[in-house]
């Protein structure tokens, strides 16, 4: 019956007409209704309406396919990992690295085939990438504080105190230098370090603790598992530093260097204008000589100052930014209800729902899912039929005020109350992600993640640490 009922309104009621745009019926008015409200007049905000609904099918069918297969592989849509019994990873879920706080962390599935011979290859990688990171990391920092006395090459006349640290040193030291060290890692990898197939993966017969050669050897128990469940987690730690250091070495000149120093960022363009003196003066928008200047909008205080680390503002100027502030200023506001949310739901509940569990276990069961749904509905309608109105001809995210509540022009909405929100919407942004993150994978609520915040931070510290 369902199928025919969509074939019946697929082919006779809502039939595409080749003058009309793709998805545009002449029955169907806003949101699909039949014979409903429309046309829309407005074409600025029929354009922006009609984006709307593209990047949101656009969302649904990744999430629709999401669903699926978890529901497939779990039994559920919200189904937990633990349902999915004919995983192949679980092979490995006893393994050493599998720990807090992510367990068996594997997102590009490069373990999903089981074969035990591919993870030994992969382990004895990423150990030996994280000792080198490790050295690394150590190599980067000593410097700063200790250089050996003497000379690196005594034929030009280089002392190791007038080699730079990071990257310049790869102009200064020579050839020959770099090939002695090259050739010494590769003796000691294929001479003494030499892996044997019956010990684990970066256990050497020759090393003992902390690499020593032919040195003590941690006996076999909770402490060595431990010791070298650190090893992983901090092997991990120096890759992602040492990836850090470089690329900042190489863009500011230094491991540690300042923001000031990488002078060919794309973002200059606008902070410098900002604060060129001899410029123009602003014009309404921020802009010398009446361009748009992304450095001089609202938002960008202390201590960051105007922050765009990945370069967004750069390109597509005003419009751009345009519609990047009306994304942050939805999702601060979206962000400071749900943390207000989560902080009331242990002591209050809407009648009828004192039984949904809190947090976003409130998805997984009814009444909260419907409720979820209803509430999806209503937001959407709100946005795209009241707000969207309200919001016509001011910048984005002021509506106005349309109950006269405070009676200047700007409603009350001044630099300070903008900026005040821009933060504190910032702030809950970040907030609302690891609230959500950790109810779904401790199931505490907000005050109770707060309450065991003291002893998991300590409990991680010393599993990773000692």
């Amino acid at each position: 019956q369902m199928i025919l009922f969509a074939g019946l309104v697929d082919f006779a009621y809502f039939r595409a007409d080749p003058t009309r745009a793709p998805g545009d019926f002449k029955n169907a008015g806003i949101l699909g209704v039949p014979n409903g409200s429309g046309p829309m007049r407005d074409e600025e905000g029929r354009k922006r309406k009609l984006n709307a609904e593209l990047a949101n099918g656009r969302l649904a069918m990744m999430a629709i396919i999401g669903m699926f297969f978890q529901d497939g592989l779990t039994g559920s849509a919200w189904g937990d990992w633990s349902l999915y019994v004919g995983s192949p990873l679980r092979a490995f879920e006893s393994e050493l690295g599998v720990q807090a706080p992510f367990g068996f962390w594997d997102p590009l599935g490069l373990s999903k085939d089981g074969d035990a011979d591919a993870f030994r290859r992969r382990r004895t990688t990423e150990i030996k990438h994280g000792r080198i990171s490790m050295l690394a990391c150590l190599g980067y920092i000593t410097p700063e504080y200790f250089k050996w006395p003497g000379y690196c090459s005594t034929s030009e006349k280089l002392a190791f105190t007038d080699i730079p640290n990071g990257l310049a040193a790869l102009e200064k030291v020579p050839g020959a230098g770099w090939a002695q060290m090259f050739l010494f890692g590769g003796v000691i990898e294929r001479g003494l370090y030499v892996q044997d197939p019956s010990r684990a993966p970066g256990d050497f017969e020759n090393g003992g603790v902390l690499g020593v050669p032919n040195g003590s050897n941690l006996p076999d128990g909770e402490a060595k598992t431990k010791k070298l469940n650190a090893e992983l987690a901090n092997g991990r730690l120096a890759m992602m530093a040492i990836m850090g250091m470089m690329f900042q070495d190489g863009l500011t000149g230094s491991a540690w260097g300042s923001w000031d120093l990488y002078t060919d960022s794309p973002l200059r363009a606008s902070e410098d204008d900002a604060r060129d003196i001899s410029k123009v003066a602003r014009s309404t928008r921020g802009g010398a000589g009446g361009t748009f200047d992304p450095a001089a909008q609202i938002g960008a205080t202390a201590p960051l100052g105007f922050w765009d680390p990945l370069g967004f503002t750069s390109k597509g100027g005003e419009e751009n930014f345009l519609k990047l502030r009306g994304a942050e200023l939805k999702h601060g506001r979206v962000a400071m209800l749900a943390i207000i949310g989560f902080l009331g739901q242990p002591s209050w509940r809407f009648p009828g729902f004192e039984g949904v569990p809190d947090g976003v276990g409130a998805l997984t069961e009814a009444p909260g899912s419907t409720g979820f749904a209803c509430l999806f509905l209503l937001v959407g309608f709100f946005e795209l039929r009241i707000l969207a109105d309200l919001e016509e001809g001011n910048e984005p995210g002021n509506f106005g005020d349309p109950f006269k509540m405070v009676k200047t022009q700007s409603g009350g909405y001044d630099e300070y109350w903008r900026n005040f929100e821009l933060n504190n919407g910032r702030l809950a942004m970040v907030g609302a992600i690891g609230t959500i993150t950790a109810n779904w994978y401790t199931g505490l609520d907000a005050y109770q993640q707060w309450q065991a915040a003291k002893p998991a931070t300590i409990a991680f510290i010393k599993t990773t640490l000692w």
